[in-house]
C-alpha cells in the first residue's frame, strides 16, 4: 500500500524545499550524444538543424568529427577506399566538398543536352569541350566520378537523358586517367614493364566502364598458377618453382619443360583454353578480362596470358613479333652463354595452338611463306602493346561504320598514337575520322598542325582537311534553327504516330520507338531505289519515322510498316537517353530538347495510350464474356 507522504516530511534539515532533479538532453556525455547523432536515421540536415540549437550541440556536432565522418560515409559509401581506416580528417570540409561537387557535377551534365542535342544520331558523337568544362572545374577527380556512377545508378526508368550524357562524361574522365596510366608506364624502363599490365591498361581504355584491374586480373593468374603448381606436384614433388618463395628464372631446361608441360595440361586441357578461330575479329578476344571469362582469344593474348604464367613459375619466355601469327620463343641455350644466337636456338610456342612447341621451319607453316631471321627476333613490351592496338585498330577499320565500329576505332587511335605520337598515317586517319564524323573540329587543326611540322609532303591532304575544317567552325557558330513539326499544320494530317511510341515493324519484326517523323520520305532518290520503297503501296508519299531498333540500329520506316505494339516495353537502344527523358510503362516521354522540335507530339503519345488500353479492356470483356458463355452452354 502505498504510504503518503506530507510537506513537512519532505523539508529537509534546513527546512527548504528541495529542487527537482530535471535532465536536458545537452547534459548527457559528448560520446551519448554522438551516438545519437550518428543515428543511421538522421541525414545532413537534421544534423544542420541540430547543431543550430546551442552551442552545445554545435561542439557536439563539429567537435571531433565523428557525426560527419558518419554522415559522410552513409550517404558516400563507395568514397571510403580513398581513406585510410581511422584516418583523421575534416569531415565537414570533405562534406561540403563532395556536396557542392554533386550540385556542379549535376548542373553541368543538365546543360550538355540543351546545346549539343541533334534530332539526327551523329556516329561517334563527341561532346568535346563539355568534358573540359568537367576539369576545369577543378574538383577532386573521384567526387566527380562518384557523382556521375550516383546518376548512372538512379531509377532506372527515370532521367534518361542525364544518364545518358553522365555516361559520356564518365566514358571519357575514365579514359583520361587511363591514358597518363599509360604514359607512366611507358616512361618506365623497359625491363620494368610487364606486358600484362600493359595489355591491362589497352583494355582499360577500351572498357573505362567495365570493372577492370590489374589486380583483378592478377588474382586470376594466381589461381590458375595455383591449378599449374598442382599438377606439377603430381610429377615432380620437388620441383624449385613449388617453393612459397620460388627461385627466380630457372636454370635447368628439364625443369623449364616440366613448368610448360602442366601449365598446357591446365590451361588447354583442365580448363579448355582456345584459339577463337570461328570468331577471329571480334574485339573482346583482345581484352585481357574477357580472354579470362570466356577462355579464348588471339595469338597476341593467349601469347600475354601464357607468358605471364609462364614467368611466374621460372620458365623466362620472349614475344616473338610473328608475321600474321604472334609467338612465344623459349631459349634452349644456358643463361649467360656469349656465342652469337641463332633462330635455331630457341623453341617456339604457340599459345593459340594450345602451346605448341614448333621449331623455325614449322613456324613457316603457320602461314604458309618463308620469312627472314628478323622476324624470329624477340621484341619489347612497347612494341607488344602496339601490335595488340594495331590488332584493334583493324577490327575498327572492317567495321560497319556503326557507333560501335567508329568508337572501337577512335580509341584504338588514342591508344596508338599515345604509344607512338609521330606516326604521320595514324595521325591523318585521326584526322580524316574527326572530320568525317563532324566532331572535334579544333582538335583536327590541332592534329594536321602536328602532321604538317612532322612530314610536310602531306600538304596536300592536310590543306583540304584544314579548309573544311575552317568551315565547320564557321558553321558552328552560325547554327541552322531547327525546324519545328506541328501535327495540327495542314501538311502534317496523315501523319498517325507520334514520337515516344512503342511500334512493331509489320515485314522485318523488330521493336522500336519512335523518335522523329516527316510528312513525305526524305531520303535520296539513290536510298529510296536501293530500300525498294517503289514497291510500298504508298511509296515514298507517306509519313516516314525515325525509329531507335532494340538492336541498336537506328532506321527509317515507312507508316504502312508500322503498328503500335501490343506489348509495349523497353528499348535496349544506346541513344534512348538522348531523345527520352523517361519510360512510362507502355511509351517514352520525350525530353525538353525533342518536345521542342514536336511540341504536340506529346499530347497525342497519351491520347494514344489512353485510346489503346480502353480497346485493350473492351476486348478483355469481351473475351471474358465469351468465355462465361461458353462454359454456361
Amino acid at each position: 500500500m502505498a504510504t503518503s507522504v506530507s510537506r513537512e516530511e519532505q523539508l529537509n534539515l534546513n527546512g527548504i524545499l528541495p529542487e527537482p532533479q530535471t535532465k536536458k538532453l545537452t547534459d548527457l556525455p559528448t560520446e551519448l550524444l554522438e551516438y545519437i547523432l550518428c543515428f543511421p536515421a538522421l541525414k545532413h540536415v537534421d544534423v544542420c538543424n541540430v547543431s543550430c540549437c546551442c552551442k552545445r550541440l554545435h561542439d557536439v556536432c563539429h567537435g571531433s568529427g565523428k557525426v560527419w565522418g558518419n554522415q559522410y560515409k552513409l550517404r558516400w559509401p563507395r568514397l571510403q577506399r580513398f581513406y585510410r581506416q581511422n584516418e583523421s580528417c575534416d569531415w565537414l570540409r570533405e562534406y561540403k566538398t563532395r556536396h557542392r561537387v554533386g550540385i556542379q557535377i549535376r548542373r553541368t551534365v543538365e546543360s550538355i543536352s540543351k546545346r549539343f542535342f541533334t534530332e539526327v544520331p551523329c556516329v561517334g558523337q563527341v561532346l568535346g569541350d563539355s568534358f573540359a568544362e568537367i576539369e576545369s572545374l577543378g574538383m577532386p577527380g573521384h567526387f566527380c566520378e562518384d557523382e556521375l556512377l550516383f546518376l548512372l545508378n538512379s531509377d532506372k526508368r527515370k532521367n534518361l537523358t542525364l544518364k545518358y550524357y553522365a555516361k559520356k562524361i564518365l566514358y571519357f574522365l575514365r579514359q583520361q586517367n587511363i591514358l597518363r596510366s599509360l604514359k607512366s608506364f611507358l616512361e618506365q624502363p623497359a625491363e620494368q614493364q610487364s606486358a600484362l599490365e600493359g595489355a591491362v591498361l589497352v583494355d582499360q581504355y577500351c572498357n573505362p566502364l567495365a570493372d577492370v584491374t590489374l589486380d583483378g586480373v592478377s588474382l586470376q593468374l594466381d589461381e590458375i598458377g595455383e591449378k599449374v603448381k598442382k599438377v606439377l606436384r603430381l610429377k615432380s614433388p620437388t620441383h624449385p618453382s613449388l617453393r612459397a618463395t620460388g627461385e627466380g628464372v630457372l636454370e635447368d631446361l628439364e625443369l623449364q619443360r616440366q613448368v610448360l608441360c602442366a601449365l598446357n595440361a591446365v590451361l588447354y586441357e583442365q580448363l579448355q583454353y582456345k584459339g577463337n578461330e570461328g570468331d577471329y575479329y571480334n574485339p573482346l578476344n583482345s581484352y585481357i578480362h574477357q580472354v579470362l571469362l570466356r577462355r579464348t582469344g588471339i595469338p597476341i593474348s593467349l601469347s600475354v596470358l601464357y607468358m605471364t604464367l609462364a614467368g611466374r613459375l621460372g620458365v623466362q619466355l620472349e614475344p616473338v613479333n610473328f608475321p600474321n601469327h604472334f609467338l612465344l620463343r623459349w631459349s634452349q641455350r644456358p643463361r649467360g652463354y656469349d656465342a652469337k644466337t641463332d633462330i635455331t636456338d630457341f623453341v617456339y610456342i604457340d599459345a593459340f595452338g594450345k602451346g605448341k612447341q614448333l621449331t623455325a621451319k614449322e613456324c613457316e607453316y603457320l602461314i604458309g611463306h618463308q620469312v627472314t631471321a628478323d622476324y624470329y627476333s624477340s621484341i619489347s613490351t612497347t612494341e607488344v602493346l602496339l601490335r595488340m592496338v594495331g590488332n584493334l585498330l583493324n577490327i575498327g577499320k572492317r567495321g560497319e561504320g556503326n557507333e560501335k565500329s567508329y568508337q572501337l576505332l577512335r580509341d584504338s587511335l588514342d591508344l596508338y598514337l599515345t604509344i607512338n605520337p609521330d606516326n604521320v598515317q595514324y595521325l591523318l586517319l585521326q584526322a580524316r575520322l574527326y572530320f568525317h564524323l563532324g566532331i572535334w573540329p579544333e582538335k583536327v587543326l590541332d592534329i594536321l598542325q602536328h602532321i604538317q611540322a612532322l612530314d610536310p609532303s602531306q600538304h596536300g591532304a592536310v590543306g583540304y582537311l584544314v579548309q573544311h575544317t575552317l568551315e565547320h567552325i564557321q558553321h558552328k557558330k552560325h547554327p541552322v534553327t531547327p525546324e519545328v513539326k506541328r501535327r495540327s499544320a495542314p501538311e502534317h494530317l496523315e501523319v498517325q504516330f507520334s514520337v515516344g511510341l512503342i511500334m512493331k515493324h509489320k515485314r522485318s519484326g523488330y521493336n522500336c520507338v519512335i523518335y522523329g517523323w516527316d510528312p513525305k520520305c526524305t531520303m535520296s532518290q539513290e536510298w529510296i531505289t536501293t530500300m525498294r520503297v517503289h514497291q510500298l503501296s504508298s511509296g515514298a508519299n507517306q509519313p516516314f519515322y525515325n525509329v531507335l531498333v532494340q538492336d541498336g540500329t537506328c532506321r527509317y520506316a515507312a507508316q504502312e510498316n508500322l503498328e503500335p505494339h501490343s506489348s509495349p516495353l523497353e528499348i535496349g537502344h544506346p541513344e534512348v537517353g538522348r531523345y527520352f527523358s523517361l519510360f512510362a510503362e507502355s511509351h517514352y516521354v520525350a525530353n525538353e530538347e525533342l518536345q521542342t522540335r514536336y511540341p504536340e507530339d506529346m499530347a497525342e503519345t497519351l491520347e494514344f495510350k489512353i485510346q489503346s488500353n480502353r480497346l485493350q479492356n473492351v476486348i478483355h470483356r469481351h473475351k471474358h464474356v465469351v468465355e462465361v458463355f461458353t462454359v454456361f452452354f
